[in-house]
This record gives C-alpha cells, sequence and structure tokens, in this order.
C-alpha cells in the first residue's frame, strides 16, 4: 500500500519520503529499484524486442529512456503512460539539469546557445533522444505531465506512426499540435483529452495532415468550440469514432450537425457537452 501511494509523489520527495520510517524507506525502494531494474534489461533484450509496455512505472527516468532510445530501435509499440518523471530533456537526448539551483539559467542559455535557428530558441534532440525510434507505430504519452512544446515538437516525427495518445499533458499547445500533425501524417487513432490549451485555431492548421484518423479523442478540450468539429469535418473524411465529451463550449446541436454531415461516424461520445452542470446531472 505504501508503495502505491509514493507513486503519486514526485522522485524527489518520494526519497524524502524515505526518511519517515523504516516502512516508508523500503516502499521508497521498491519504486526506485523498478527504475534500476529497468533499465538493467535494456541492452538485454536489444533489438529483439518489438512492444514494451511499461505504463504506469512512476519512477521511471530519463536515463533509462535513453537507454530504451540507444538499445531497442527496432521498437514498434511503446507505452509509457504515467510515467511522470519523464521530461523534455530525456526525450531530446540532452543530459538533465542538476539539482543546483545555480546551474538553470546555464543550462538555458547553454540550449539557446546550441539552437541553430534564432526563431526557435527550444532546443535540439542529441543523442539518444527519442527520434532513434524510427519504426514506431504506436506511442503512449498519456499523463507524462512534465512533457511540454519543448520536446514534442521536435521528436514526434515519424511518418509511419499510427496510434499516439498525449492525453493529460496540461503544457501541449497548438503549436505542439500542429508540430505533431506534420510530423506523424499517418495517425489512424488520436487521444488528446484533457489538454486544456489545444485551441480552434490550432485544430484550423492541424486538421489537414490526418486525412487517415479514424479514431480521435477530445474529451475535456474545453477551448475547443463547433468551429473545430467543422474543421474535423471537412479533413478527416475516414473518421469512425469521436470524443467530445465534457467540452463546455460544444453544443448538443453542433454535434448533432456534425454527425448529419459525416454519417460514417458510427460513435460520437458528447455527454456533458456544452456546459452541462455535472452537478445535476449525474
Amino acid at each position: 500500500m505504501l508503495t502505491y501511494i509514493l507513486s503519486f509523489l514526485p522522485l524527489s520527495d518520494q526519497k524524502e519520503a524515505s526518511l519517515v520510517s523504516r516502512a516508508w524507506y523500503c516502499a521508497a525502494q521498491n519504486a526506485l529499484q523498478e527504475d534500476a531494474s529497468v533499465f538493467s534489461l535494456i541492452p538485454v533484450l536489444g533489438l529483439s524486442l518489438r512492444v514494451l509496455d511499461l505504463s504506469s512505472c512512476v519512477a521511471l527516468t530519463n536515463r533509462t529512456l535513453q537507454a530504451i532510445c540507444t538499445f531497442l530501435t527496432h521498437l514498434s509499440v511503446l507505452r509509457l503512460a504515467w510515467c511522470k518523471e519523464l521530461q523534455d530533456w530525456g526525450l531530446l537526448g540532452l543530459g538533465e539539469p542538476t539539482e543546483e539551483p545555480t546551474q538553470g539559467p546555464q543550462l538555458h542559455q547553454e540550449l539557446e546557445h546550441r539552437d541553430s535557428g534564432p526563431k526557435d530558441p527550444s532546443p535540439q534532440p542529441q543523442g539518444p533522444s527519442l527520434l532513434m525510434l524510427r519504426a514506431l507505430k504506436e506511442l503512449d504519452l498519456t499523463a507524462c505531465s512534465k512533457l511540454t512544446d519543448a520536446s514534442l515538437t521536435k521528436v514526434l516525427q515519424f511518418p509511419e506512426l499510427r496510434q499516439l495518445s498525449l492525453s493529460l499533458l496540461p503544457a501541449l499547445t497548438d503549436k505542439g499540435l500542429v508540430a505533431v500533425a506534420r510530423g506523424c501524417p499517418s495517425l489512424e487513432h488520436l487521444v488528446l483529452s484533457h489538454c486544456s490549451l489545444l485551441s480552434d485555431e490550432g485544430w484550423a492548421q492541424a486538421a489537414s495532415s490526418w486525412p487517415r484518423l479514424q479514431h480521435l479523442n477530445l474529451a475535456s478540450c474545453g477551448q475547443l468550440t463547433e468551429q473545430t468539429l467543422d474543421t474535423i469535418g471537412q479533413a478527416c473524411k475516414q473518421l469512425r469514432m469521436l470524443d467530445v465529451a465534457m467540452c463546455p463550449r460544444i453544443s448538443m446541436a453542433a454535434v448533432r450537425h456534425f454527425q448529419a454531415q459525416l454519417p460514417q461516424v458510427t460513435c460520437i461520445q458528447s455527454r456533458f457537452v456544452g456546459g452541462a452542470d455535472l452537478t445535476l446531472t449525474l
């Protein structure tokens, strides 16, 4: 039970919790050893592994992710949902910043200096970045909540990727959405639920890149309106399933209009659209 409780804490807090008592120490060590075990197995698995599911390995570190990118380059499926310690540094193949506060500005300046384009100051992929997994067909980054556009715009460039989940990424913006659309044009299944910064403007630029899209989840994307539905209806003619549940700015009338225009969409999840009061509806 303690190990489960500790799984909700950041790695730094897990280390502090280990000082509470012997029981807390053992639970914290179990969580940390999980990452060490995965790290040690990766070189042994080598090029033979095709599917790797590390969902809910909450202590998984950037070091382990970079080992995956180095040794498991033939992966076709990588699931990292709820690996909450993963950061932009890990995906980009860079070294993690030190915990010393004086290093922060220095690292930021160094990254800006490395960048080749003055209009885009975000760091570029180097070394064992996610880009090394060129065979990926499915990628799940659900609830990797420390990830931002800084890495997602650079490493999500997989022309053959079919399934992608970026659900519960609070820092994903329209810029990231458009970059993903351009880098992953073959997507058929896309989950973007609870990405509250996405807007109609982003979808206006992204939708045309996804003509193969069949399953789309936009639940709880609070800024989206019926304009996004119109955009998707015009660009994604192969769509079969759409989830816009709990999107307060999309009305039920807009959902019905969308379904009338695209009768091939056999499943539309639209519970609590239009800002329905959950306290009264449940």
